[in-house]
């Protein structure tokens, strides 16, 4: 049990980081461009997982190159989430941009986890989750409209 603790109190820290990433990495995009502050967050990370693969990573049954292709994408995906927050922090907000990505994943992840997709076991969908989804999607709603609202006022 205080393992799950410590291991959800890292993925609320890291949910703070990716914030910090986002507003960081949109005025970076909007210096030098979107593509260029990507590429920067992927050299980099590239960079450091390598050191981290190579002091610190057991060896494993497979490789890159063994395992199911379909099991890759996951890299891709993260590309396109980085290019799409680069450009959409500037345009909508940091807040709105997280709030909006965090929609996204608790939908996906609550499929994910109630049809068992890809390997994960199956947890079923409950009233909870569902009223848990509408408040992130009122949240997402109500931090909109006030950017908007705040827009306004300064026009």
């Amino acid at each position: 049990m205080m393992g799950h603790i410590i291991m959800l109190a890292l993925v609320v820290l890291v949910g703070a980081v990716l914030s910090m990433q986002a507003a960081i990495n949109g005025r970076l995009g909007e210096s030098v461009g979107v593509i260029r502050s990507s590429q920067l967050t992927f050299v980099v990370g590239a960079v450091f997982s390598g050191l981290l693969i190579l002091f610190f990573e057991p060896t494993h049954s497979q490789t890159l190159l063994t395992v199911p292709k379909w099991q890759l994408a996951g890299a891709l995906f993260g590309m396109f989430y980085m290019l799409v927050m680069v450009a959409s922090v500037p345009k909508i907000g940091v807040a709105t941009a997280t709030v909006a990505v965090i929609c996204g994943q608790l939908s996906m992840g609550m499929m994910i986890d109630t049809f068992g997709w890809f390997g994960n076991q199956a947890i079923g969908f409950s009233s909870s989750r569902m009223a848990a989804l509408v408040c992130l999607a009122l949240a997402l709603v109500l931090i909109y409209r006030s950017n908007q609202a705040e827009e306004q006022s300064t026009k």
